[in-house]
């Protein structure tokens, strides 16, 4: 469920968490006219009253602390995107070395960043890292690497430049795979939401016999909360979610090796 709620577009995310707060908010409202009685009815405000600022400081913080450390996985998932950029790029310039025919080398790990974002970028195959295409092509690039490091005239430090490098590439896609399969924790779904459930019901009771006015104020509560929910399942898959992770860096490898730019320097 969880998982499937973090894979919607983010315009439905924030839509249906608008609307299921608002919806849990009337209904709060109606239930309190229909199961309190009459005659208790007015000390539903002298109780609820006292619980909003207990119930709205507890959700602020549980929003806070969820929403922190997904951005933090974010940031983190973007940073390893970076390092195996780098670790492209390192790779593209040890095959330029002297006596190392760079050409085949190039021509694999093109084909290897192109494969990976055309095929192992969102989705499942981001996740599980068993694409079967992409796994062709990281298997070209070892044997196109180690073929070339094993050559005599190519030299040890040359050779052990290159596999150091190719090892590079190979463990940012590990740790990529690694990011991209992990699922939000469970936990933070359920306190977020039982925590905003509370402050949306108690919202609702306070204001059941309100006008019109002030229940746009306590909308607007319901609201928050709505849009908190949204945001973290927006932020909780950084490959399969509506802010996908950016490969813009493997990208720039790309156009690199295409224009011939590793060849010829800046």
């Amino acid at each position: 469920m969880v998982n499937w709620l973090t894979s919607l577009p983010a315009v439905v995310l924030v839509v249906g968490g608008l609307f299921l707060a608002l919806l849990l908010t009337a209904v709060a409202r109606i239930g309190v006219r229909a199961l309190v009685p009459a005659a208790e009815q007015d000390q539903v405000p002298k109780i609820a009253t006292p619980l909003m600022p207990s119930l709205g400081a507890a959700f602020a913080i549980f929003a806070a602390l969820s929403l922190a450390s997904e951005a933090g996985y974010v940031r983190a998932a973007e940073a390893l995107v970076s390092d195996e950029a780098a670790a492209a790029s390192r790779l593209a310039w040890a095959a330029t070395s002297p006596r190392v025919r760079s050409e085949p080398i190039h021509t694999a790990l093109l084909d290897y960043l192109r494969t990976t974002r055309a095929r192992e970028w969102k989705g499942a195959a981001a996740a599980s890292g068993d694409d079967p295409a992409t796994a062709r092509a990281i298997a070209r690039l070892e044997r196109s690497v180690r073929a070339e490091a094993a050559r005599p005239e190519v030299g040890t430090t040359t050779g052990t430049e290159l596999v150091v490098s190719l090892d590079g590439v190979t463990s940012g896609r590990r740790a990529r795979v690694a990011a991209a399969s992990r699922d939000v924790p469970v936990l933070y779904v359920v306190t977020l939401a039982v925590s905003g459930l509370a402050l949306i019901v108690n919202s609702g009771a306070l204001v059941f016999r309100a006008g019109l006015r002030t229940s746009l104020l306590v909308a607007g509560v319901s609201s928050v909360v709505g849009l908190s929910l949204a945001l973290l399942f927006a932020l909780s898959a950084s490959w399969s979610g509506p802010f996908v992770v950016s490969g813009h860096p493997l990208d720039a490898v790309v156009v690199d090796l295409r224009s011939g730019f590793f060849e010829t320097g800046p």
